[in-house]
């Protein structure tokens, strides 16, 4: 007896050492071969302390820069070229709202912002060797530049950035997401595949880490420059974010009288104020440059000329707790929990797709959406007329008016930045049942390619999935090479019948070693995807994942066809050049095959152009951070960042996980701590870097 007594003591200590060594050590960051901070804190103060290190550690020279413009000083501290950029933050009011947010943010955020804020300073103080020279003005970071970046990028990148012309260079912003529910997988467990489209600098860089605080573990990404996580998961659950077709923010065109403007025929005046920006001419030298700030009852004024003025109006000016929200989405248990951390409505734009441990699976049209007299979504995208005070919009809609569906009876849920109504297929939400201006009534060949792999796998492994995600097959090529093929068949021409053989010998692909992809993107590109009368059967709700159809002007399109020949004989002297001969990653001094291209052809692999030279087109963004989760009695993920997780000039994780993105291939996860320690390149101690 007293035997088997020892012997259960032996085995309950051996259990007991086993299931302490699968927890985070404490007060450290475990950096791994990939350059991700894994950060173990007792506390909040210490974890975000730690991650502002860890984020500077990476990110160093971007970060200053980041926060220079954002502070809009970007002038004084490097020349004129950053005068534009000054004025708007200026024009918004960026400044001012900082101090209004600082006094009415939640405690808990201003103690996040201040550990955070702390860690940054602490690296910089720690390591001014990884400080350009040109950087150090910026220094030492504040709570309010927090702050005045976090409105940066959420005002005039998010919310306003069509408004204000900042996102016309790209030609596919937005993301693809997927939640697969048990009735779809094979495994019977929930899946998630996280995957933002943005562009591969600046602000839109993301920065991935895992923070562990107590027993809750939490991995993802946010952006560069911001605290916490804002695409993640933990041991329960997990979500991701799209840029979503929502309409909160306006553009008013006001007309001028007497120094004035016009509301419903009657002059107004301006508020009225001015402010001095300094410009550096030189290392010693700066001039003053005194710029006057109009406010009109729609918004701060953003252009001005001799008889009009445009005024901008904006969401989420009064929400000054975003980033408490996505604490709070990241540290849940469950879906109760993570659906009142959305209930809290302080982020103001971007899809939610969740899913979780205990098969649920949850889509959200979230974001702030202006109560609106009357008009349906064409009447609100565009430049309103602003004589109307009816126009002007005071309220948004509370959560409960969001278009949202939870476990849908297919079993899956999608979107790649399509209006939630397709969110399923078939649909489920329906426009008539939600106000005319909510979204628009519309579906491109992206998020057809999104359902058209889900509708045609009745039961989806995980590496059914992760292959999804990488696919470079166009729904376009699917959808009109039969109708171009006929149209070549009836033509004379011998060029059009030369290609002819070339496509029919192509993988539909956009792959490295894809021949036949150059020549279809050229002829697309002259065919213009976008234009609804190129097709002889439009668009319709009713078909919406298999329309349009057919060529409106078949011999047309066989012209088209010969001048995309013709190019590529004279450049190439063939027509069956691979992508990837063409299509290059050039980043950081890699310069390797790329595959993938902008979502208007139909893929889910976006990768779209940023440069060319006469030679080469080169991506500049598309899949940014990509993750692919399965909740099962373990956490099962692959991810990639694919620029890499530091943009330090002397880093060697500044583009190495590029020949990944070139492969096609994603990375583990190291998520327990056992796969911690086996990948450890580094540790910090928390001791060592608070001194």
């Amino acid at each position: 007896m007293k035997k088997l007594v020892f012997t259960f003591l032996i085995l309950l200590f051996l259990l007991n050492i086993s299931c302490k060594s699968q927890e985070p050590q404490p007060d450290q960051i475990a950096w791994d071969t990939w350059g991700v901070p894994h950060i173990s804190a007792k506390n909040t103060d210490d974890l975000f302390y730690a991650q502002g290190w860890a984020q500077m550690h990476n990110h160093t020279n971007t970060i200053l820069e980041l926060y220079g413009n954002s502070r809009g000083k970007a002038a004084e501290y490097w020349g004129k070229d950053n005068v534009p950029n000054d004025m708007l933050i200026n024009a918004l009011g960026f400044d001012e709202l900082a101090e209004v947010w600082s006094k009415t943010q939640d405690q808990e955020q201003k103690d996040i912002f201040k550990s955070f804020v702390d860690g940054l300073n602490a690296y910089a103080t720690a390591h001014p060797e990884a400080i350009e020279d040109k950087n150090k003005v910026v220094l030492p970071i504040t709570s309010k530049d927090m702050i005045m970046h976090s409105m940066y990028v959420i005002f005039t990148r998010f919310i306003a950035g069509g408004d204000l012309g900042r996102v016309q260079q790209w030609p596919d912003l937005g993301s693809n997401a997927y939640a697969i529910g048990p009735k779809k997988s094979a495994s019977g467990n929930a899946m998630l595949v996280q995957n933002p489209h943005l562009p591969w600098w600046k602000e839109f860089l993301f920065f991935e880490s895992q923070l562990n605080l107590g027993d809750k573990h939490m991995y993802g990404a946010t952006l560069v420059g911001l605290p916490g996580i804002s695409i993640g998961f933990n041991d329960n659950l997990g979500w991701s974010h799209t840029n979503n077709t929502i309409d909160n923010a306006d553009i008013y065109e006001l007309e001028l009288k007497d120094g004035g403007y016009l509301l419903d025929g009657e002059r107004k005046d301006f508020e009225t104020s001015s402010k001095t920006i300094k410009i550096k001419v030189n290392d010693s030298t700066w001039a003053d440059q005194e710029i006057t700030l109009l406010k009109t009852v729609h918004g701060p004024v953003v252009k001005k000329t001799e008889d009009k003025v445009l005024a901008l109006r904006m969401v989420g000016l009064d929400k000054p707790n975003v980033f408490l929200q996505w604490w709070y989405m990241i540290q849940s248990n469950n879906f109760e929990e993570f659906e009142e951390a959305l209930k809290m409505a302080q982020i103001p734009y971007f899809n939610v797709m969740y899913a979780d441990k205990k098969g649920n699976i949850f889509y959200l049209f979230n974001g702030l959406v202006p109560k609106r007299s009357s008009g349906d979504w064409n009447y609100w995208d565009r430049i309103i007329p602003g004589g109307k005070s009816a126009d002007v919009w005071t309220d948004v809609h509370p959560y409960s008016d969001l278009p949202k569906i939870k476990n849908p009876e297919l079993g899956w849920l999608q979107n790649a930045n399509d209006p939630p109504w397709t969110s399923t297929i078939p649909i489920t939400l329906h426009p008539e049942d939600y106000p005319a201006y909510m979204s628009p009534i519309r579906m491109s060949f992206r998020p057809q390619r999104s359902t058209r792999m889900l509708l045609e796998d009745d039961s989806i492994t995980y590496d059914e999935l992760v292959q999804y995600k990488l696919s470079t097959h166009l729904e376009f090529a699917d959808r009109i090479l039969d109708d171009l093929f006929k149209a070549i068949d009836a033509s004379s021409s011998e060029k059009a019948k030369a290609a002819k053989v070339v496509l029919e010998n192509w993988d539909r692909k956009a792959d490295a070693d894809s021949k036949g992809m150059l020549l279809f993107y050229n002829w697309s590109k002259k065919f213009n995807v976008w234009d609804k009368t190129n097709y002889s059967e439009p668009w319709s709700i009713d078909k919406p994942n298999t329309t349009p159809d057919g060529l409106a002007n078949p011999e047309k399109a066989v012209q088209l066809l010969e001048a995309a020949v013709t190019k590529l004989e004279t450049k190439y002297g063939k027509l069956d050049v691979p992508w990837g001969d063409y299509y290059r990653i050039n980043y950081n001094g890699k310069n390797l095959p790329a595959n993938g291209i902008d979502g208007s052809l139909g893929i889910f692999r976006v990768a779209w152009a940023g440069d060319a030279d006469k030679d080469h087109m080169y991506v500049g963004g598309g899949d940014s951070w990509v993750g692919v989760i399965e909740f099962g009695d373990k956490v099962h993920a692959k991810v990639l960042l694919s620029y890499g997780n530091s943009t330090q000039k002397d880093s060697p994780h500044n583009g190495d996980q590029l020949e990944l993105f070139s492969k096609k291939e994603l990375r583990d996860a190291w998520f327990t701590q056992e796969e911690i320690e086996a990948n450890t390149a580094k540790i910090e101690k928390l001791s060592d870097i608070k001194q």
